[in-house]
């Protein structure tokens, strides 16, 4: 069980913020970026000593003592977690510092329009370039690499005034489920010390859920948003396919993973993953037509309870086909909807078609950059059988997991027919997908087989990562959402998927379940 120091309500200082910082009377504890964001007085909020009534945003808490407050919760619970591995602490203070100058010069009307974002503090993935901070995704080899500029969706969010805390721990070359790796360590999953918080992005899934960070951006290729998402009992959204520009992260997806990786935003609250969305997709968010109203009641909801049996992946566990139960029942007595189950054979082979259609060529005959070349680090490529020797003595400064995906990458390459045959079936499942949900349907779907599991566990387990990677080379819209935490004290969820820029429905559906499951559950309360 987590010590009682990774418990919220533990952390008074935060909890005073946000009682203050609400405009939901009723929901004191909810601090969403949304809200922090928001302009003038709103109920539940006390104006500052001489306010006179003019409609300016004069806050009773400042910028500068929410950036504190969280700069605080990070230095008392990252010794635990290890999620943050670069802080900027001084130049957030400083930040902080000019907004409450902005603000208290009232020149807030066309600025909060302009910033939507103003004064909230967020986290980053180590794979982004932040500038100044390291940039070495787990490769010790780019031990040394200090961000010279922002990646894109780095750069939107200050521009939109959200205030960078620090980088957040992510697995080797952020391709395994567990974020570890011979730079930073392991990270931890905040509601059980000795469990995983997921990868890649798990460092960023265990800040947001120990409450040191308000929302976070993360990357996802094979599930690396949404697993640690689940691990974890926060909300992650993977968006559709090419809308979020991926530049300025390592590795840099090319050939056909430019269509497979996805950048995304990551929050405690799912009312927070819709501005953080149109934020970082930029000019392109007009894809997504978000401000098209959602009718829940005409949304047509399908359901899934796992892959079909797939010898490569663990059956799904009972507590989360309980929880993806209440879900379904919930739906049908409280909109009155129909969820329809259905069986999609080709989902039975969601491992062999993403480790297919990662390695196959795109268009142009461009071939996907080996995995070996990118852990030499534009060097020679590493050999994995020799790295595996050297790591049985102690001395690789690889990870296990980066090692046993270089072979199984030399593996794949022996059989170019039936690689063939398995990215002609990802193709037509992608079309089978799209043809089912259509413009208004929803599909429920397992996250993973199983919740956390205990560190080094995943090794034993390589490809339960299927249910979240299949949807990437099928380059569809999911949202993970939490539902609660399991007998174990572990965050349960599911995943909402839906058809290509139709990712409103999957936002809007996310935000429903959140009120009628509770959403985020703080560590500690378990």
């Amino acid at each position: 069980r987590i010590t009682e120091r990774l418990g919220l309500e533990e952390t008074s200082r935060i909890m005073k913020l946000q009682i203050l910082c609400s405009i939901q009377g009723h929901q004191p504890q909810h601090f969403t970026a949304t809200q922090a964001a928001q302009g003038p007085i709103q109920p539940g909020l006390e104006p500052l000593q001489g306010w006179t009534g003019h409609p300016q945003p004069l806050w009773a808490v400042k910028c500068i003592e929410v950036v504190e407050a969280y700069i605080e919760r990070i230095r008392e619970v990252n010794p635990l977690i290890n999620a943050v591995v670069k802080d900027r602490f001084e130049e957030a203070l400083q930040e902080a510092r000019q907004v409450d100058q902005l603000l208290a010069e009232g020149r807030t009307d066309d600025s909060l329009e302009k910033y939507p974002f103003l004064g909230v503090p967020f986290t980053v993935k180590e794979a982004f370039s932040l500038h100044g901070m390291p940039n070495t995704s787990g490769l010790v080899k780019r031990r040394c690499v200090i961000a010279a500029t922002d990646a894109i969706v780095v750069g939107r969010m200050k521009q939109a005034g959200a205030i960078p805390l620090g980088v957040t721990n992510c697995s080797e070359l952020c391709m395994w489920f567990e974020s570890s790796n011979k730079v930073y360590g392991r990270t931890n999953n905040p509601y059980n010390l000795q469990h995983i918080a997921g990868g890649s992005s798990g460092g960023e899934g265990s800040v947001l859920a120990a409450a040191c960070s308000v929302i976070g951006v993360g990357s996802d290729v094979g599930g690396s948003i949404r697993m640690p998402a689940f691990f974890n009992g926060v909300f992650g959204h993977k968006p559709t396919t090419g809308v979020v520009p991926n530049d300025g992260q390592f590795p840099i997806a090319q050939g056909v993973r430019r269509s497979f990786l996805c950048t995304g935003p990551m929050c405690r609250y799912a009312e927070d993953l819709e501005p953080m969305l149109r934020v970082m997709a930029g000019p392109e968010v007009h894809k997504l037509k978000l401000d098209e109203n959602v009718s829940l009641e005409k949304i047509k909801f399908f359901c899934m309870d796992h892959d079909g049996g797939s010898m490569f992946v663990y059956p799904v566990e009972k507590e989360i086909l309980q929880a993806q139960k209440k879900v379904v029942e919930h739906l049908e007595s409280d909109l009155g909807v129909q969820v329809q189950r259905v069986s999609i054979h080709k989902m039975k082979y969601s491992f062999q078609i993403w480790s297919a259609m990662m390695s196959s060529q795109d268009s142009d005959g461009t071939e996907a950059q080996c995995f070996t070349e990118l852990l030499g680090d534009h060097g020679k490529p590493v050999w994995p059988l020799w790295e595996l020797l050297k790591w049985l003595v102690g001395m690789s400064s690889h990870t296990l997991p980066a090692i046993a995906l270089g072979l199984t990458e030399k593996v794949m390459k022996l059989s170019p027919s039936l690689n063939a045959k398995l990215v002609s079936m990802g193709k037509s499942l992608q079309t089978e997908m799209e043809t089912l949900l259509g413009t208004d349907g929803v599909l429920l779907y397992p996250p993973h087989p199983t919740v956390a599991p205990r560190h080094h566990y995943p090794i034993c387990m390589p490809f339960n990562f299927a249910y979240t990677a299949i949807f990437n080379v099928l380059g569809l819209p999911v949202t993970q959402c939490p539902l609660g935490l399991s007998s174990e004290g572990l965050p349960l969820g599911i995943q909402l998927v839906a058809a290509s820029y139709n990712d409103r429905l999957t936002l809007a559906v996310a935000r429903y379940l959140e009120e009628a499951f509770g959403g985020w559950v703080p560590p500690g309360k378990a």
